[in-house]
């Protein structure tokens, strides 16, 4: 009898149709998403492959920094818990397993881009801008 191993790979591109420039993407920081404050099918791509259990965040989804926990979750104007103020984008995708609560992330805060490729859409009328904040310049 004689065995024959059999290996599997998968590879992806990430969708960077958002970002309309790579100024600020060398100078990203490391954040920690709440996935419970992200919506499955526009700010993550749930996995329905059982091989690969792995669901992974969308690059470019917009984030604010929760006050009470300090992690971060999708950008809401309307949110009243830290959400309303726009921290920057979700510069890389983002594996995670499926019972995971925090993910860690790239933070683009410094860039051009996009608003209508935008995972999830994002208003620029609705960002307050702020000198402290992120430079986010959208086109």
């Amino acid at each position: 009898m004689t065995l024959q191993p059999i290996v599997t790979s998968m590879t992806y591109t990430a969708d960077r149709a958002w970002l309309a420039s790579l100024h600020g993407t060398n100078s990203t920081e490391t954040i920690t998403l709440d996935v419970s404050k992200l919506t499955a099918g526009t700010h993550y791509a749930a996995s329905t492959d059982t091989t690969q259990p792995y669901s992974r965040v969308l690059s470019g989804v917009p984030v604010g920094k929760i006050t009470a926990s300090g992690l971060y979750g999708a950008f809401d104007p309307a949110a009243t818990d830290g959400r309303q103020t726009l921290a920057g984008h979700v510069f890389a995708e983002t594996l995670f397993a499926p019972a995971a609560t925090k993910v860690p992330a790239a933070l683009l805060w410094h860039g051009v881009v996009i608003a209508a490729k935008v995972p999830g859409g994002i208003d620029p009328t609705k960002v307050t801008p702020s000198v402290t904040g992120p430079q986010i310049r959208y086109v």
